[in-house]
């Protein structure tokens, strides 16, 4: 068998990785692929840069801007392929990612969807800022959506290989969601499918860049990024507790919750109140803070609320 697989970009003003980040595509040793590339109403070169690539494989739309979400779903609406990988305009995929996936999911069934291993980088993926080591291995979906939720394991969508017909069964990405709307989107393909394949040496590299958040469709700490953070989160519980209310998904619903709170407090105090709400009625949250051992001192010396605003004043200057 010699499915095709539809590598889906969406590009916002990403010129100064789009190049690269097309080059890993087309450098996939799977030989069936199509590459599709949304430019969503950059201001910069990235259309010009992406139409260097135009070819019988490789198709560029250009579109006004609509967010991350939409551009995503344009390009689906454009693809064939049996498999979807979706692919930020600046983060990577090794050259045998989409193979070794495609042949784990041919194996198993294309019930289940595949993940692999990832890792943050900052200027080259060959020097990774730090490796992210989740408990990786095949697993079922409530238990690995629990697993993310309690410990805050975030995976992002260049990791995945989707099957098409699970996506036909969930419904495209959510055009009302800035931020987290792959978290919500990842949730329902997740506990669509049957179970988790982890898929050893699919490498896929996920840009970070200091100082600043990730530039890209997703990236923002607005009002509406809060709003759209917490609306994706209660769009997700729903999901969760319709296929199973009990203690543990209760506490990993909180859990979710609670890092919200964890990351945009003091900001949007009214919003924030909402999820400190859900965390009550659910049964309350042991989350604790994420950040590194001095941070954790911190906390333990003048509570957390204290610490995260001189953290935040520190970052300032």
């Amino acid at each position: 068998m010699n499915p095709l697989v539809s590598i889906l970009i969406p590009a916002y003003n990403a010129e100064a990785w789009i190049a690269e980040t097309i080059h890993s595509a087309l450098n996939q040793t799977w030989p069936n692929l199509e590459i599709i590339i949304v430019n969503d109403g950059s201001s910069d070169n990235t259309l010009k840069i992406a139409q260097g690539f135009q070819s019988r494989s490789v198709k560029v739309i250009n579109q006004r801007n609509q967010g991350a979400a939409a551009a995503r779903n344009r390009a689906y609406s454009e693809s064939s392929g049996e498999f979807i990988q979706y692919l930020d305009a600046d983060d990577l995929l090794s050259p045998a990612k989409v193979e070794i996936q495609v042949g784990k999911l041919l194996e198993a069934g294309t019930q289940y969807v595949a993940y692999g291993e990832w890792v943050r980088f900052i200027n080259s993926p060959n020097n990774p800022e730090f490796d992210v080591a989740p408990n990786w291995g095949d697993v079922l979906p409530l238990d690995w959506l629990i697993d993310a939720w309690e410990n805050q394991k975030m995976i992002h969508p260049g990791s995945w290989l989707v099957p098409r017909m699970i996506t036909e069964e969930t419904g495209l990405w959510n055009e009302s969601l800035s931020l987290n709307d792959d978290g919500e989107f990842f949730c329902r393909i997740v506990l669509a499918s049957q179970g988790l394949k982890f898929c050893k040496g699919a490498f896929s590299y996920y840009r970070t860049f200091k100082h600043k958040q990730k530039s890209n469709l997703s990236s923002t700490h607005s009002r509406s990024g809060i709003e759209s953070a917490l609306r994706s989160l209660e769009l997700c519980m729903e999901e969760i507790l319709k296929t199973e209310s009990s203690d543990r998904t209760r506490s990993a619903c909180a859990a979710g919750f609670q890092s919200i709170i964890y990351t945009f407090y003091p900001d949007y105090s009214e919003i924030l109140a909402k999820a400190e709400e859900r965390v009550r009625a659910l049964g309350g949250s042991k989350l604790k803070p994420f950040a590194g051992h001095r941070y954790q001192l911190l906390c333990k010396l003048v509570g957390w609320k204290m610490a995260k605003r001189i953290k935040n004043l520190i970052q300032t200057y």
